[in-house]
């Protein structure tokens, strides 16, 4: 697993043990589309990546200048393999990108009071990428459709089980793009307001 573009490009990461089932990291195939459909709208942007396993993700977006990049976990071996990449993207960086690791059980609902001063005008990026199969897509979804984590102009990306039905419009936002890789689905959403 690697970096794809930006300034930590081919930058290889820290992958979970081969007999860990419980942190399944985005394919460096989907990262790379994700990133290709995101384009420069990633660049000073503030980001947030839910379920964040190996820190990926908000890594790649961090690659890509992004201005702050808040990733949430609970697994503890994901928690040390997020900390590891965060460590290793680092070494030798030189620009203002702002990099917070919050452990909160997302299982329990959205750490609203927890979040930095910086990211309280809300994040241009929500990445959730939550246990395919246990119903967190769209529990997570409802959350922050009612919440106001979302900037105006701010997309929200789900990865799910490609077969796995999910709201075209909820009370605010609005599915505005379905990508299938394999068995992988991203779902992409914005506010309604901007369809």
């Amino acid at each position: 697993m690697r970096i794809i573009s930006g300034t930590q490009k081919g930058r290889k990461l820290f992958t979970p043990p081969p007999n860990d089932k419980s942190i399944r990291p985005t394919s460096d195939r989907a990262r790379e589309a994700l990133f290709s459909i995101l384009g420069k709208s990633v660049q000073g942007a503030k980001v947030l990546d839910l379920f964040a396993g190996t820190g990926a993700i908000g890594l790649e977006a961090f690659s890509r200048n992004a201005d702050f990049v808040v990733f949430i976990e609970n697994n503890s071996i994901a928690l040390d393999l997020i900390n590891k990449n965060i460590g290793l993207c680092l070494a030798g960086y030189t620009g203002n990108c702002g990099l917070r690791v919050i452990q909160h059980d997302l299982t329990k609902g959205l750490p609203l009071n927890h979040f930095p001063m910086e990211t309280r005008t809300g994040f241009d990026f929500i990445f959730a990428d939550p246990p395919y199969g246990q119903n967190m897509a769209l529990t997570i979804l409802r959350a922050i459709d009612t919440s106001t984590l979302l900037t105006e102009s701010g997309t929200i990306v789900i990865e799910e089980r490609s077969n796995i039905a999910l709201p075209v419009t909820l009370s605010n936002l609005h599915l505005t793009d379905k990508r299938v890789y394999g068995e992988n689905g991203l779902w992409l959403y914005n506010l309604a307001n901007r369809r």
